[in-house]
């Protein structure tokens, strides 16, 4: 079993994904970001990085004591090495699926975060800062298309977690300010990604935990106010 600490973000989405697509057990633990649950002792001796997604595996591979793991990245990359599933055990096609997923992890989702924040969080319209995440995020989304344009999945032909990775940020693409028409080859995958029926049972746990926005005039005050020295909760 697969304790799952976790709110309705992309980086949340990406591990319910791997649950449902592996079949593994798990069990949901909501961590509401926007009331600063995120700084419970509870949940940083689990992720010191006051961030959600974490686990705790309660059944270990090697049949030890619990293991705890913070970074969507890791953790989709623990699951699939736990599960034998979404990521190759060959040399070669392990490689395509770490790339695109660090691609993710370090491209696509701080960049289109900070197309978020500055689109629709922040408290007056900073047209530079507008428009130097837009036009990244739509860089990237143009790096993305070319790359599909001759394969099934971002790493071959095959279905790994990178994919489950990306698709979570192209989710709120129009908020993003980006036009999937423009992406043909993207829009093509992102469609099969969401017809997938674990996509849509991952998609459906997140409703059933929350229906509201993160984000309102109270919760910008938990989650934009943090430095070393201060937890605004």
């Amino acid at each position: 079993m697969i304790d799952l600490y976790y709110w309705t973000t992309p980086n949340g989405h990406k591990i319910t994904m791997l649950l449902e697509e592996a079949g593994i057990p798990y069990n949901i633990i909501p961590v509401h970001i926007g009331k600063g649950e995120q700084f419970k002792p509870a949940f940083l001796a689990i992720a010191p990085n006051n961030r959600i997604p974490a686990i705790v595996d309660q059944a270990p591979l090697d049949g030890g004591p619990p293991i705890a793991l913070f970074e969507s990245g890791a953790i989709l990359q623990y699951l699939a090495e736990k599960s034998g599933k979404f990521l190759p055990g060959d040399v070669r096609g392990r490689a395509e699926v770490s790339q695109w997923l660090f691609w993710q992890m370090g491209g696509l989702g701080p960049m289109a975060g900070q197309n978020h924040h500055f689109v629709q969080y922040a408290p007056e319209a900073i047209e530079y800062a507008i428009a130097r995440y837009v036009n990244e995020t739509n860089r990237l989304y143009g790096v993305l298309d070319r790359r599909l344009a001759d394969r099934a999945f971002v790493a071959g032909d095959d279905y790994s977690i990178a994919d489950m990775a990306i698709y979570p940020w192209i989710v709120p693409h129009q908020r993003q300010r980006q036009d999937l028409a423009d992406f043909p080859h993207l829009a093509r995958w992102f469609a099969a990604v969401a017809a997938r029926p674990a996509t849509q049972r991952a998609y459906a746990r997140a409703a059933e935990v929350n229906l509201q926005p993160t984000v309102s005039e109270d919760s910008k005050k938990v989650l934009f106010g943090q430095t070393a020295q201060h937890r605004p909760v």
